[in-house]
Order: C-alpha cells, then sequence, then structure tokens
C-alpha cells in the first residue's frame, strides 16, 4: 500500500511553490498598515502581505490604510478599514 505525498494546500493556492501547508501570514482580527498597490475586478482596493492578497473596501491604489482582517478564504483575505 503506497502513501501520497500532499502538494499544495497552502495560501498561495495548489499551485504554490513549497511542497505542504504554509501558515497564513494574517489572522482573523488582526490589524495591520498596508499600501493599496491595485484595484480589483469588484473595485475594490488590492493589497498585499507576504503574498497573500487582501480585498479591501472602499480603497484606492497608493492608499495607505489602516486595515482589520475580517474572513480569511483560501488564497485571499477581506479587511475594512479601520482608520
Amino acid at each position: 500500500m503506497g502513501y501520497s505525498k500532499r502538494q499544495g494546500g497552502s495560501y498561495e493556492g495548489r499551485q504554490g511553490h513549497a511542497k505542504g501547508f504554509k501558515r497564513c501570514p494574517v489572522e482573523l482580527g488582526e490589524e495591520l498598515e498596508v499600501d493599496i498597490v491595485e484595484l480589483s475586478p469588484k473595485g475594490e482596493g488590492i493589497a498585499r502581505v507576504q503574498g497573500l492578497v487582501i480585498h479591501v473596501a472602499n480603497a484606492k491604489p497608493k492608499d495607505h490604510v489602516k486595515i482589520k482582517i475580517n474572513r480569511i478564504g483560501g488564497t485571499t483575505a477581506e479587511a475594512e478599514i479601520i482608520e
């Protein structure tokens, strides 16, 4: 009986470069200061923390904002501006 090695499974998705699971760089409820680098197709600001994409409502590129993480999904997180 053979055992298979699990690959992918990180917050980077199945195409991640490392084998196994990577610890998500943010936690639910965590507050961070981030730079918004681009807009999503839905018009939300996008920030990145160690490769994790964070969608921030009511933000636009070049904004520097303090955010609170509200939800963490498979490959992304969602946050709201708190300041």
